[in-house]
């Protein structure tokens, strides 16, 4: 059979990797790479790193507004399933380009494969709670992370070809995290000084709810700065003009601002780290898998799993809650069950699932 498997993002270059490799082992696969991320850092790194398989098409569709972009990735994707012909579509997650690549597909009556379906946060303001939801809603197979993601689907009456597959974040986790330790094994440098195992924050913001409001992104910045250990900022493009104008007034002078680092030196740093603060839902489940204490700076999660025993907690945009659990956050460990995410084989049981259930 042919596949065409759409990719945009950072989270699902990472999420693709193991599962392209396995797939193309008895498929045909086109990629194509919507060019959601495009910074080199975000996009062409790991496309190296992780030597994923060179995109068939990059769309080159770059930053915009929500409906500019999903927009016009509609219509070039559209155009590519056209020449393509492929049997079904494959998407993951809940982005811009997941949404386009299922819609694309389900206008001309092609099957769709959502990998990483059934999540909620249960805020239809986020962008990636609305296309959760409508790529749901048209996709041919639902492959779910979690018992959690089924029964979501259950309650929104989808209970056909749902399947618990387990998460495949677990899966590349596994299979790089020894491979970044052993990688870094003589330590790295941030900023030209060389970090400190468990001697330092790392922080991640990115979601438009944090730093489009610049009441927000302010506090957010002031308090990291308050931390008692460096705190490391790997930027997002689209914010990085912003923390960097923040920084030129304020001075955070316990904070090393630095370009966005590939996937390798990502799990070195959460797994290295003393706490992670983020709004990302990856590096949630990354920091999970690591046994990293993650602050989430959201006032919910996509995965609930992950709060059970404290090694997960919510956190208001707020000095002192965020102070509070960086300090105080007492984990239980005995209360941690990665087999939320199912036992590391994840990819083998989607592959087997496209191979006996998928119909074109």
């Amino acid at each position: 059979m042919k596949f065409l498997t759409v990719i945009g993002a950072r989270p699902q270059f990472i999420k693709a990797t193991l599962v392209s490799k396995k797939l193309r082992e008895s498929h045909n696969e086109i990629i194509v790479h919507t060019g959601q991320h495009y910074d080199k850092n975000m996009s062409e790194i790991f496309f190296k790193e992780l030597a994923i398989p060179k995109p068939d098409y990059n769309l080159k569709i770059g930053s915009a507004s929500h409906g500019r972009q999903t927009g016009e990735m509609l219509i070039k994707i559209e155009e590519v399933i056209l020449k393509e012909k492929p049997d079904s579509v494959i998407v993951y997650g809940d982005t811009n380009s997941t949404l386009a690549g299922a819609l694309a597909a389900s206008k001309l009556h092609i099957p769709v494969i959502h990998i990483e379906s059934g999540l909620r946060s249960f805020n239809k303001k986020m962008p990636e709670e609305q296309n959760r939801i409508l790529t749901d809603n048209i996709s041919t197979y639902l492959f779910c992370p979690t018992k959690t993601a089924v029964d979501n689907l259950r309650n929104e009456r989808i209970i056909e070809d749902v399947y618990n597959t387990g998460d495949v974040m677990y899966d590349s986790t596994l299979f790089f995290g020894d491979m970044a330790q052993n990688k870094f094994k003589e330590g790295l440098a941030v900023n030209d000084v060389k970090i400190e195992e468990k001697n330092y924050y790392l922080a991640t913001l990115h979601r438009a709810e944090n730093t489009d409001n610049i009441e927000k992104i302010t506090t957010l910045l002031n308090t990291l700065n308050k931390l008692d250990s460096k705190v490391i900022i790997p930027v997002h493009p689209r914010i990085k003009n912003i923390v960097k104008e923040l920084n030129k007034k304020c001075e955070f002078k316990n904070i090393s601002i630095i370009e966005p680092v590939g996937y390798l030196k990502m799990l070195y740093l959460i797994k290295n780290a003393k706490k992670v603060l983020t709004d990302s839902g990856g590096m949630q489940k990354e920091a999970y898998f690591l046994n990293t204490p993650c602050i989430t700076l959201r006032n919910e999660t996509e995965w609930i799993e992950t709060l059970n025993g404290n090694l997960n907690v919510l956190c208001k945009i707020d000095c002192e809650d965020i102070i509070d659990k960086a300090y105080n956050t007492n984990i239980d460990y005995n209360m941690i069950n990665k087999n939320y995410f199912g036992k590391g084989k994840a990819v083998i049981d989607i592959i087997n699932l496209i191979n006996t259930r998928v119909r074109c």
